[in-house]
């Protein structure tokens, strides 16, 4: 696995997996939840999407699912986005790289 950020929704999103279903956003999401200690202050479920606001750091962020997209890390605000925000995108999405990671690593042996 390999952090991909892009910029293309005016700020900066961490593309946690192109390609991740349904289980792996809940293994995301409860990650988050127990490591992290991060509260989901608003869920929306959409047909082919999912956004999951949260408060990392101070700063808002989403976790998103896409059926065509997989799941990424972005500023709720996107456009509007401060620098601060994006710094804390980056900050998760490290961390999420590194226990997704060692996760699949333990799974292997």
């Amino acid at each position: 696995m390999s952090l991909i950020l892009r910029t293309s929704l005016g700020c900066t999103e961490a593309v946690i997996t192109e390609n991740g279903g349904l289980k792996q956003f809940y293994e995301i999401a409860d990650i988050l939840s127990r490591d992290l200690n991060i509260r989901f202050s608003h869920k929306q479920d959409d047909f082919d999407s999912i956004d999951w606001e949260f408060r990392y750091k101070g700063q808002e962020l989403t976790l998103h699912y896409s059926i065509y997209n997989g799941i990424s890390l972005f500023p709720t605000k996107t456009r509007d986005a401060l620098s601060k925000e994006n710094k804390a995108v980056v900050e998760l999405a490290n961390i999420l790289e590194n226990r997704l990671f060692n996760v699949e690593n333990r799974n292997i042996a």
